[in-house]
């Protein structure tokens, strides 16, 4: 049967080809998806129609992916990886890899089967990615693979971190093992200036009593009361 394709069949015909087909291939399948008409007078006029419908739209996707490929040649994108030995990567990066770090860096969404690699990468280093968008539109991108922190070196940078003490406290700290030496006693918590306070206080305290008593006239004999602690 001759007819006329009205739509692209992969390997077999491009809109407006007149082929001949199958009967079978043609009733059962092509003319029912709507994808050929048997190719008579009123043939013509429809495969003008598509082929205008076409270039309109071929047109359209070529303006569009011009513009994609300005905005995504000469992006650099990152990815990190686990390697072993060599700098041999644990798995590979993958055409989908680089299409996820690509729309989250940039925001520019492409189909992973547009970006171009001979085979995944294993290694860590540089890379130029080719995106083919068209047959003709095919930008170029800059890929680098850095190894990715091991968790053993993360741990002992947190653990380093804790470590350090700042100066002044480590004075302090310093101060009070010096006390605990000498007098066999741990230091009271909130010790130091604010209890040298405290003395002071108490201090003035007795003599604004003594002082009192001398004004009335009398002279008495007046003891120091013990401090607590000192008896027995």
């Amino acid at each position: 049967m001759r007819v006329v394709f009205i739509e692209d069949v992969s390997d077999i015909a491009e809109t407006g080809e007149i082929k001949e087909v199958a009967d079978g291939y043609a009733r059962n399948f092509l003319i029912p998806k709507k994808l050929a008409i048997l190719a008579d007078v009123q043939a013509a006029n429809i495969v003008e129609a598509r082929l205008k419908k076409k270039a309109h739209l071929q047109a359209q996707i070529e303006m569009e992916m011009t513009e994609l490929a300005r905005q995504l040649e000469g992006q650099q994108i990152a990815l990190k990886a686990r390697t072993g030995k060599e700098d041999r990567l644990y798995g590979s990066v993958t055409n989908a890899d680089i299409a996820e770090e690509l729309y989250r860096s940039t925001g520019l969404a492409v189909d992973k089967r547009k970006i171009e690699l001979d085979e995944p990468i294993r290694e860590i280093g540089s890379y130029e990615i080719t995106i083919r968008l068209t047959k003709d539109i095919i930008p170029g991108i800059k890929l680098t693979v850095t190894e990715e922190a091991k968790k053993g070196e993360d741990k002992e940078k947190r653990e380093s971190k804790k470590k350090k003490v700042s100066k002044p406290k480590a004075e302090k700290i310093g101060a009070a093992a010096e006390v605990v030496e000498k007098t066999g006693f741990p230091v009271p918590a909130g010790s130091g200036e604010k209890k040298e306070g405290k003395e002071k206080k108490k201090s003035k305290t007795k003599r604004e009593k003594v002082e009192v008593e001398i004004r009335d006239g009398e002279e008495i004999a007046v003891e120091r009361p013990e401090e607590k602690g000192e008896t027995g």
